[in-house]
């Protein structure tokens, strides 16, 4: 029988990414703490652990060792202060597989104003944003963090968004956007080079009368 609470040994990461179904949404609840009280179906297919083994476990069960903590810093002094706080972040599967996610939540309070429960949806990221922009952030502060802490670490992400003139939030939704927009761009392309070749087809059947 496995008993309230037990922590369960980290598996090892290996560079492989979890087969799931990118449209669905993946949402848990946890308490105030960040202890987890409920996950749905999505949740458990894709981080492989059973309902069992997930409640009453702090959410960072899931947390994948490529992640900086200071993303979590600054996405925990957010949610605190009762702020919503977009992020993208890296987890880990039982499998010891990784999945990257997009977070969002609703933040749960009681009469007096305190906070009771944190509501958490996550959906996949397309895998252009992480490579082009994500993973050369996160591994920049990763080293940091690994060689002059998370302080350090921290001063530098202020002043890479400093620079940028964007919040953390900001950067994410401007990197989907783009995205978005590079996809569309190529879409159009596409569309418009059928076309014309659906017109030059078309053209050349009327001239030789079929």
């Amino acid at each position: 029988m496995i008993e309230q609470n037990q922590i369960f040994r980290r598996p090892n990461p290996i560079d492989k990414e979890v087969s799931w179904d990118k449209t669905q949404v993946i949402m848990s609840k946890t308490n105030s703490k960040g202890i987890i009280e409920y996950a749905n179906e999505v949740f458990i297919d894709v981080c492989g652990y059973e309902d069992y083994e997930l409640m009453s476990q702090p959410h960072s069960i899931v947390r994948h060792p490529d992640m900086p903590r200071v993303i979590f810093k600054i996405l925990w002094e957010n949610l605190k202060g009762g702020n919503n706080f977009y992020a993208i972040v890296k987890n880990l599967a039982k499998s010891g597989r990784y999945y990257w996610v997009m977070t969002d939540f609703e933040i749960s309070k009681d009469q007096t104003g305190d906070i009771t429960h944190y509501f958490g949806r996550r959906k996949a990221v397309p895998q252009e944003v992480i490579s082009k922009h994500i993973e050369p952030l996160y591994k920049r502060l990763l080293q940091i963090e690994s060689v002059s802490g998370m302080e350090a670490s921290e001063k530098y992400l202020i002043g890479f968004l400093e620079e940028k003139k964007r919040s953390y939030v900001e950067f994410v939704k401007e990197c989907i956007i783009d995205y978005e927009q590079e996809q569309y761009s190529k879409e159009r392309k596409e569309q418009i080079e059928q076309d014309e070749e659906s017109e030059s087809r078309s053209f050349f059947s009327r001239f030789f009368g079929r």
